[in-house]
């Protein structure tokens, strides 16, 4: 099953992950993005899901590239 991955120490909270793919992505009350139903591991927000859906384009996106998608 495919895991988001999102590096909270690189992300900036543009918000543009939040924007394009609210279904997986808001913003925290830190401001910067989080991955809805997510665990912690390493300093990274992971979550598996079936369909990685928007998240793709989310990853596309980010101006930092802090998002990932393993397979």
């Amino acid at each position: 099953m495919p895991k988001i991955i999102l590096e909270k120490e690189k992300c900036i909270g543009c918000g543009t992950c939040a924007a394009i793919c609210d279904a997986i992505f808001e913003l925290a009350s830190d401001s910067k993005a989080n991955i809805k139903g997510s665990t912690m591991a390493g300093g990274n927000e992971e979550l598996e899901i079936a369909d990685v859906g928007c998240a793709n384009e989310a990853v596309n996106s980010c101006p930092v590239q802090c998002i990932k998608i393993n397979n």
